[in-house]
């Protein structure tokens, strides 16, 4: 297997990990701390906004490498 495939395979799940790791983090914060609904729907908007713009950056790194500039 080539490393850059490794890399970007390892890269993808272990984000996607620590995502879901935070997200439980999250959860149980909005638990302990009796946030109610609205508190943890802030809580996870928050988060979200976050994971939304890792996404965005990524589709957009994407996007640009695959333009070529003619000169």
């Amino acid at each position: 297997m080539d490393p850059e495939v490794f890399e970007e395979w390892m890269m993808t799940g272990l984000i996607t990990g620590l995502v879901l790791f935070m997200a439980f983090i999250v959860w149980d914060l909005a638990k302990k701390s009796h946030a109610g609904r609205f508190g943890t729907m802030v809580l996870f908007l928050a988060l979200g906004l976050g994971v939304l713009g890792f996404v965005i950056k990524t589709l957009v790194i994407g996007s640009l490498e695959g333009l070529q500039v003619i000169p």
